[in-house]
């Protein structure tokens, strides 16, 4: 069963063209959003996930944005509904008529949590993501922008990865319930358009960092949790232990700059298809560097260990921004230094 999903995924993805209607534009002064109605005189945007790390970097930037003095921006948290629950989604929509929604929420955790919970994070992720898509439906937005991940790409697949082999095959195994999930918002995407004929989207970050991250060790991601031991280890005057060899590479996007691109997603990229929003291939690194750029960074002076007796999961997920640099050539990533110390 679960080979045959992956081909009549691999089998829709081949089918759909990928047809780019956008253009290069300043990020900061876009165009209006327009012919969409109203509250209070200003179109709503509505943003899932609203205050942890990914949606406070978005409300940093629509915060200097003039295009978004004219809209009223909602960032949601958990305390405003629980998106698990479809009836208290829908109260979410009445209360606020979105016109557009960007969705950031998910269950989301490491790699050793993502390993023991797969079940609870297939379920949840696919309650909260039909719960908002047909919402989003019902409730007439106009476009939705749904936040994916690398992880959902094939574990056997030529590098670096494109958004055309989403479909390819299997994810790896460590985070198959969330992978899972996720993938199929790129499917549901083209299922409304089919239906529809609506606008729904999806960008595929790669490993996000930045402020207002989960600094939690066991079920934060890369550099939070790298941040964290590093502080208890300079704390306690203990080695900074790191789990597995180190060897496994990773493209990290800083949040602001992620924000900044997702913005320019919403207002000008005009195609159903996932795009990447990722840094430069060049910029890949290993888990290990990582961990030496937080030492510096923390000014921690004692040894840095591998405890190899930890599962690396995946080798390598090199990601090509092609597409996107073929809108955005001259955008400018935050170094990877740089935003470790400002996180």
């Amino acid at each position: 069963l679960k080979g045959a999903i992956f081909q009549r995924c691999s089998n829709l993805s081949k089918a759909v063209g990928h047809t780019l209607r956008g253009h290069h534009c300043d990020l900061r002064v876009a165009a209006p959003m327009a012919d969409a109605p109203v509250n209070d005189g200003k179109l709503t945007v509505l943003v899932t996930g609203g205050t942890g790390l990914f949606g406070k970097a978005i409300e940093e930037v629509v915060r200097q944005d003039p295009t978004a003095q004219n809209e009223n921006w909602v960032f949601l948290s958990s305390k405003d509904g629980n998106l698990v629950d479809r009836a208290s989604v829908e109260k979410i929509f009445e209360k606020h008529k979105p016109t557009y929604v960007i969705h950031l929420a998910a269950k989301v955790g490491g790699l050793f949590h993502n390993m023991r919970k797969k079940v609870d994070f297939y379920r949840e992720n696919t309650l909260i993501n039909d719960n908002v898509m047909e919402c989003c439906r019902i409730h007439g937005v106009k476009k939705l922008v749904s936040c994916l991940s690398t992880c959902i790409f094939p574990d056997k697949t030529p590098y670096p990865i494109d958004e055309t082999m989403v479909h390819n095959g299997p994810p790896h195994n460590s985070n198959l319930g969330y992978s899972v999930a996720k993938r199929m918002i790129d499917v549901l995407n083209h299922c409304y358009k089919d239906q529809y004929d609506l606008d729904y989207t999806s960008i595929i970050p790669t490993n996000i960092y930045g402020p207002h991250d989960n600094f939690n060790v066991d079920d934060g991601h890369v550099i939070p949790g790298l941040i964290h031991k590093c502080y208890m280890a300079k704390r306690d005057g203990t080695d900074f232990v790191i789990w597995g060899s180190g060897s496994p590479l990773r493209q990290f996007i800083y949040s602001r700059d992620l924000a900044d691109l997702t913005v320019w997603v919403l207002r000008n990229y005009g195609s159903i298809d996932p795009i990447i929003l990722s840094v430069d291939e060049e910029a890949e690194v290993s888990i290990k560097e990582v961990a030496e750029m937080v030492a510096e960074a923390m000014a921690f002076e004692g040894k840095v260990v591998c405890d190899t007796s930890k599962a690396d999961g995946q080798h390598k997920k090199t990601a090509s921004n092609k597409k996107l640099r073929t809108y955005l050539p001259e955008y400018q990533f935050t170094p990877i230094k740089e935003g470790i110390k400002k996180s």
